[in-house]
Order: C-alpha cells, then structure tokens, then sequence
C-alpha cells in the first residue's frame, strides 16, 4: 500500500476514526476539492446530517475514481460541519464508508453554503 501508519503511533482515547501520522508514499498526488451533499442540478441531498454525510462520500468517492482512485487512496481529509454537536453521527456515517487505515483527519465547524450540513476535502495517492 502506498500509505501506512507507522509503528509506535499512538493518540487519546477518545479519538474518533482517523489515523494519527500516516507515512505515503506519494509519487502520484490526488487531491479533490471539497464535496457537499449535492446532486449534479447543484441541490442539496438529505435533510440530516446522516444522509448529507453519505451523499458527500459518495461524491468523493465519484471524483476520486476519476483519477483511478477509491477511499482506499486516500490519506488526508479536512471535514467541515456546520453544527459540531452532530460531530457522533457524521463520524458513524464515515467509520462505516471510509476503510483502514483511515486517513489522517482534521475537523472544523464551519458557516457552510446552501444550507449543507458537511463538505469534506481529501487528499489520495494514486496506486501504482
């Protein structure tokens, strides 16, 4: 694999699913621009945070097929919410579609556009 997390990483007990340090080698960058849970017209899909969470992944997921990645490739992603108290659910939504080891992560709330609940940005490396 073209990502690993490196022995003797550790984080708190309470972190959620993400990797604390990964190692990539990255000798074919990916990098997609953040997704929201919207359809090709430009609307919003899903009035909670659970439907907007998996619509957004699928929309990753499409955008990084079409550099020949999956969610496997993928080792950095930055996670806008605009209401952090659906921080739990957003991250059940994203342990169930995102596979080990899972990408480094960062999480922020955010003002987000069009009433979206989440936007997520992700960075891959493409497999050789």
């Amino acid at each position: 694999s073209a990502k690993r997390v490196p022995r003797g990483a550790s984080q708190h007990v309470t972190a959620g699913p993400y990797s604390p340090v990964l190692e990539v080698d990255a000798a074919k960058l990916v990098v997609i621009s953040g997704q929201g849970p919207l359809d090709d017209a430009g609307d919003v899909v899903g009035d909670s945070i659970e439907q907007q969470a998996e619509v957004t992944l699928e929309n990753c997921r499409r955008q990084l097929a079409a550099a020949d990645c999956t969610l496997a490739d993928v080792f950095k992603a930055n996670v806008y919410l605009a209401d952090l108290a659906e921080w739990g659910r957003f991250n059940a939504v994203y342990e169930r579609i995102v596979p080990e080891p899972r990408p480094v992560r960062t999480a922020v709330g955010s003002a987000l556009l069009l009433g979206m609940k989440v936007e997520i940005e992700m960075w891959a490396v493409k497999p050789s």
